[in-house]
């Protein structure tokens, strides 16, 4: 990029553990459920699953589970608890990320979700958690042939923002999230929700923060304008 000008033009947004607080609840949801039923679902095992798209996830669980009619059997048990839960309330949206996102839409930057959950859910936990205006394009794991950390998602949203991947800032939690946005040419920031960075991306990242409100320090290096003053 020629001096003064921004390094992006584009940002794309993971979902679930980076903009809305989600991955807490499902997590402590199939980790409850799975005890229940007597299945060895260890910490460390569930949090290889994270980040990946739903297919990945229930080759994993299959195996986890060992038995179809059992896995079947928790996918409802995990649904029933997160709609008791969060069924006249959305996840809560994270720390800054409604400051970052004003940003970005109030400096025309178009703004896209790359996520591994299924699109039409994604729309809707955008829609009751009051995010979705904010964003230009949709991407969901069901309409890529492989997710992450492959780069499909991450080409298909710069497609759908209509830029060159190389201009886009992606913003991620996890590392198959972190090596999908950098293996399709895009820059990458990292907020850690619960896996901690690892030496694979963090060296290849253009930041790994706290938490969002910490991009907005960074707002006019990587975009051109400057955040709102956090309230």
């Amino acid at each position: 990029m020629d001096a003064g000008r921004p390094a992006y033009t584009a940002a794309v947004f993971d979902l679930d553990g980076l903009l809305l607080d989600s991955e807490r609840p499902v997590r402590d949801a199939w980790m409850q459920v799975a005890s229940a039923l007597g299945v060895p679902l260890t910490a460390a095992a569930y949090l290889d699953l994270i980040g990946r798209n739903h297919r990945d996830n229930a080759q994993r669980l299959r195996e986890i589970f060992g038995d179809d009619a059992l896995l079947a059997d928790a996918h409802r048990l995990v649904g029933t608890q997160l709609a008791e839960r969060f069924g006249a309330h959305p996840f809560d949206v994270k720390p800054g990320a409604r400051r970052l996102l004003q940003g970005l839409h109030d400096a025309r930057i178009p703004c896209a979700v790359a996520s591994s959950t299924a699109r039409a859910e994604v729309e809707r936990r955008l829609a009751r958690s009051g995010l979705i205006d904010f964003f230009t394009a949709v991407c969901g794991g069901d309409e890529v042939a492989r997710g992450k950390p492959e780069p499909d998602i991450y080409r298909l949203a710069a497609q759908r923002l209509q830029v060159p991947a190389t201009n886009a800032l992606a913003f991620e939690d996890s590392g198959p999230g972190a090596l999908a946005a950098l293996a399709a040419g895009l820059g990458v920031v990292v907020v850690p929700d619960l896996k901690p960075p690892e030496p694979a991306w963090q060296a290849r990242s253009v930041a790994v923060l706290a938490t969002l409100d910490a991009a907005c320090a960074h707002s006019r290096e990587w975009f051109g304008f400057d955040c709102a003053p956090a309230r």
